[in-house]
């Protein structure tokens, strides 16, 4: 009998776990390979959440992010901002290339909504959909409501907050929350007081949470930043928001 149980629970363990494996969906921008992560329940029809990945792009937080997703029963799929072969090695090449995007914000956009095309081809329902973003992904969210995408909201998570400030303020369509880390250094007054104006101006429904003695990095448990109370606090944050737009 004991045997029995063991083996059940073993068979049980392994079927999660096979459950919660990330499948690669290759798509192309023009020329440009792009390899994206999707998880196992593609091809069902559920709401989807496209992850946008730090500067270094995909990276363990963002496939747990996702992993977590599905269990919440979202389709997730994490964009490949960079293509093949232009991966970052470093932080000074992942600066490199995330400015870059930052700086050409269009381009930035359309690798978003490549991906966002892919994460409805894999069954997300077109009208509930939504973007959350790590770091540099996290300014990926921001530039998905500025692009007014069809998507029902963003979170932008420890997301630079700043942009080119001769860029007008435009309607913004979909839900925005920021979760915003007090003692980010790469946050200016500035940057936070314009995004709120530039949120107002485009009669956005927005919200932003600061969370107290909490570094740039705060949700990521590999970074010396890491708080875990308020990284849980954030997590829980971004999954009562998309129940309220998406469920």
């Amino acid at each position: 009998m004991i045997r029995s149980i063991l083996l059940t629970t073993c068979i049980m363990a392994s079927g999660i776990l096979f459950s919660q494996k990330l499948k690669t969906v290759t798509y192309q921008d023009g020329a440009q390979k792009l390899n994206g992560l999707v998880t196992s329940n593609a091809g069902k029809k559920l709401p989807g959440v496209l992850i946008l990945p730090a500067w270094k792009g995909i990276d363990e937080e963002a496939k747990n992010a996702a992993l977590e997703l599905e269990k919440q029963g979202y389709i997730a799929f994490i964009a490949d901002i960079y293509g093949e072969g232009k991966i970052p090695a470093d932080n000074e090449s992942a600066a490199k290339s995330s400015g870059y995007y930052k700086q050409n914000y269009k381009e930035y956009q359309n690798r978003i909504s490549l991906a966002l095309e892919e994460l409805k081809k894999a069954g997300a329902i077109s009208d509930k959909t939504a973007v959350i973003g790590y770091c540099f992904g996290g300014t990926g969210a921001l530039e998905s409501a500025r692009g007014n995408m069809p998507v029902a909201g963003v979170v932008s998570i420890h997301g630079s907050l700043g942009r080119d400030q001769s860029r007008k303020n435009e309607k913004l369509n979909p839900k925005i929350l920021v979760e915003n880390p007090a003692d980010d250094k790469s946050v200016t007054p500035d940057d936070y007081n314009n995004l709120i104006k530039e949120m107002n101006e485009g009669n956005a429904d927005w919200q932003i949470i600061t969370y107290a003695h909490s570094k740039h990095t705060f949700t990521d448990p590999k970074s010396p930043d890491y708080n875990e109370v308020m990284a849980k606090r954030a997590w829980n944050h971004t999954l009562l928001f998309l129940k309220e737009i998406l469920k």
